[in-house]
């Protein structure tokens, strides 16, 4: 019997097809690496373009060394978000670690292989804390480092409140020069060696895990991945990098300063992301990020090359950061090409004249069901069921802000009953009572506006570069003011909501921004002062009332009336409970998130007023310690994080509570720098105690 075979087609076409595809899709993925390279390597040209020089192996050196502090630190960044998180805790635990190897606690004898063991141990130990709250409490990565890095900035100032001290000088004999002279520098071995290991990590189980929980958590833990686990050793991984960061630039430096570590968070995410890691997890890669990095360092060279001003710098660094982000997000399925789609959608329903608003058919439906259970209620419900939720989340606030009257009255002897430190506490507090609402709508959609310190320095600065004592000033100066803060406001929202980027992201990258824009527009010097009539309003008293009280108590009854009573508040809490439902339920989720950072924008425009008329002047750091403090109050004020569940009577009970601890802390010895590490503690109890039960 023969048996009969059938040909099974172009066998040698199929096949290439096939691998062509794969080629394609392999490419595809590794665009953010390949292009990350090719930016390096014409960086690398324009350097010696510009000066005229050809480069040479000293030159080739002392590049590795500049940028081997970011890109060590970026490597762990990228471990954290390739798992789905975020670590704002980095450039604080580098300035720890600074300080602590350059102070006396390091015997300035050590074997340089001890201090570099003590600098890695700090930094897991802080990410032993971090990965502890996020895996074992399951908290938001977000708040958890954002708490941490406030606890090791004070921490550091304990430590060292100034620069100064010295390194061990075999620190940087193991770290710097050549490992093998005239042809491989020691820093760009410490990135191989790093690399290798990753490279074997990533192809172990836990490796492999890494990439599952940051692509799908929910998937990876229902296929049996121990994900707590992994974002536990994934966070202490991450913090032995930063350690390592920190002991690397105490080498280049030899002594100790303090806020090292504060501009290198902008710079840590850009490296990230130019280096091709997508933000959200699951896909990207350690080599990249060391690309992303020199990418970084090199194009802040050629600027300072190029003899344009070092207040640049920060300016480029977003820049680059939201151009990296833009270039990922032109894919076909990108969040901005599916927005622009529909954009171009409605503009052509509306001119045939043919757009419905999906807002008639929903919301009769809502009113109907409404209707049917109150006839349904034979009797109407009291207020306190009416305002059972709000009153849960709120009430501690105030129970905590009679607590510390109480410490206040045994401690400082303060006359409570008196209506002048009333007064002066809601002076105290306006400014975080205005925040409050901005920061307090972002984050009930679910956001955070970290663009908030720069928000309130820059329009500040203008206010008072505009004012210049005039109050006659004022009536265009006011104006101009709340409309850079507005501006801000719709750039943020319109880069979240059109880049389908993380609010961290945008608002981060737009806080280096503004502050290369308040740099450049004050030379590094603001000058002007507030009007009498600004000044008056912060400091003088009507019948035993400062006027700016009256004010705080006008705000506060808008506010409240702006979340519980309009459509918008409405929209805000429907977005932060979720954001399709919101949208299948008519309601305009865009044009919600955009709105509340315009709202944030334009609270922290009236706080940068209320400050320059406090002290009479505007200055550069002046929102830097509101930042934290924004959003303490309003986690305090029992909102939750993740958004959707709050109140503003809350956060002005947070406010409340704030503003008399920190009046408490200062009339006692105790030093500035524990009020940082306070604030972030409360902010962890905070968000422990008023989370939502599972």
């Amino acid at each position: 019997m023969t048996t009969a075979f059938i040909h099974p087609g172009p066998q040698p076409a199929r096949r290439a097809s096939t691998s062509g595809a794969t080629a394609y899709r392999s490419l595809q993925r590794h665009s953010g690496l390949l292009i990350a390279i090719a930016a390096f390597f014409a960086l690398l040209l324009g350097i010696t373009s510009v000066g005229n020089t050809q480069l040479t192996y000293y030159d080739l050196s002392s590049v590795a060394t500049t940028g081997a502090t970011l890109a060590i630190a970026g490597l762990g960044q990228t471990v954290v978000i390739l798992s789905g998180g975020f670590d704002l805790s980095a450039g604080a635990v580098v300035s720890l670690v600074n300080v602590v190897v350059a102070s006396g606690f390091v015997d300035p004898s050590a074997s340089a292989w001890v201090v570099m063991a003590l600098g890695v141990g700090i930094g897991m130990a802080a990410g032993a804390f971090n990965g502890l709250f996020i895996s074992l409490l399951r908290m938001q990565p977000i708040v958890v480092t954002l708490s941490t890095m406030f606890i090791l900035q004070g921490i550091t100032l304990l430590v060292m409140d100034k620069p100064g001290g010295a390194v061990p000088a075999d620190v940087g004999a193991l770290l710097l020069g050549d490992a093998i002279p005239g042809l491989l520098p020691k820093p760009v071995l410490l990135i191989a060696v790093i690399l290798v290991l990753w490279a074997w990590l990533k192809r172990t189980r836990f490796g492999m895990a890494i990439y599952a929980i940051g692509s799908d958590f929910h998937a990876a833990h229902a296929a049996g991945v121990p994900t707590r686990r992994i974002q536990f050793f994934v966070y202490l991984i991450a913090g032995g990098l930063y350690g390592m960061a920190g002991v690397f630039i105490s080498a280049q430096t030899g002594s100790g300063d303090p806020l090292i570590g504060a501009p290198m968070l902008l710079q840590i995410f850009a490296a990230v992301v130019v280096g091709g890691t997508l933000l959200g997890g699951g896909r990207g890669g350690l080599l990249g990020t060391v690309f992303g990095a020199y990418v970084l360092m090199m194009v802040v060279n050629i600027l300072l090359v190029l003899n344009v001003s070092a207040y640049f710098s920060t300016i480029a660094e977003g820049g680059i950061l939201m151009l990296a982000v833009l270039a990922g997000s032109l894919g076909a399925k990108a969040p901005l090409a599916r927005n622009l789609t529909k954009a171009r959608r409605w503009w052509q329903a509306r001119r045939a004249g043919v757009l419905v608003s999906r807002r008639k058919a929903v919301v009769p439906a809502v009113r109907l069901a409404a209707t049917t259970d109150a006839r349904k209620s034979s009797q109407a419900p009291t207020f306190f069921r009416r305002h059972a939720d709000t009153l849960r989340f709120a009430v501690p606030a105030y129970v905590g802000f009679a607590v510390i009257l109480l410490v206040t009255q045994g401690v400082l002897g303060h006359s409570l009953t008196s209506w002048g430190y009333y007064n002066s506490l809601l002076v105290l507090g306006a400014c975080l009572a205005v925040l409050a609402l901005g920061q307090g709508a972002v984050i009930l959609t679910g956001g955070l506006d970290l663009s908030l310190p720069w928000t309130i320095a820059l329009t500040g600065i203008v206010l008072a570069g505009t004012v210049k004592g005039s109050d006659a000033a004022l009536i265009y100066a006011l104006p101009l003011t709340i409309g850079i803060g507005a501006l801000i406001g719709l750039l943020n929202g319109a880069g979240i909501v059109m880049l389908g980027v993380s609010p961290i992201v945008v608002t981060l990258a737009m806080n280096g921004i503004l502050q290369g824009i308040a740099l450049i527009y004050s030379n590094g010097t603001p000058d002007g002062f507030a009007s009498p009539m600004l000044r008056a309003f912060m400091t003088d008293r009507v019948l035993g009332v400062t006027p700016v009280v009256l004010f705080v108590v006008v705000f506060a009854v808008v506010a409240m009336l702006l979340l519980g009573r309009t459509r918008f508040g409405r929209s805000v809490y429907a977005v932060g409970n979720g954001q399709r439902v919101a949208q299948l339920s008519g309601v305009r989720v865009g044009p919600t998130l955009i709105g509340v950072y315009v709202l944030s924008g334009v609270c922290s425009a009236i706080a940068a007023v209320l400050l320059t008329g406090l002290s009479g002047q505007a200055s550069l750091g002046m929102g830097d310690d509101y930042l934290l403090p924004s959003i303490a109050v309003v986690l305090i004020g029992g909102t939750l994080i993740v958004g959707g569940r709050g109140h503003y009577l809350g956060m002005l009970g947070g406010v409340l509570l704030l503003t008399a601890l920190q009046t408490l802390l200062s009339g006692t010895t105790l030093p500035y720098a524990s009020r940082a590490i306070l604030f972030g503690v409360v902010v962890l109890v905070a968000v422990i105690g008023l989370r939502e039960r599972r």
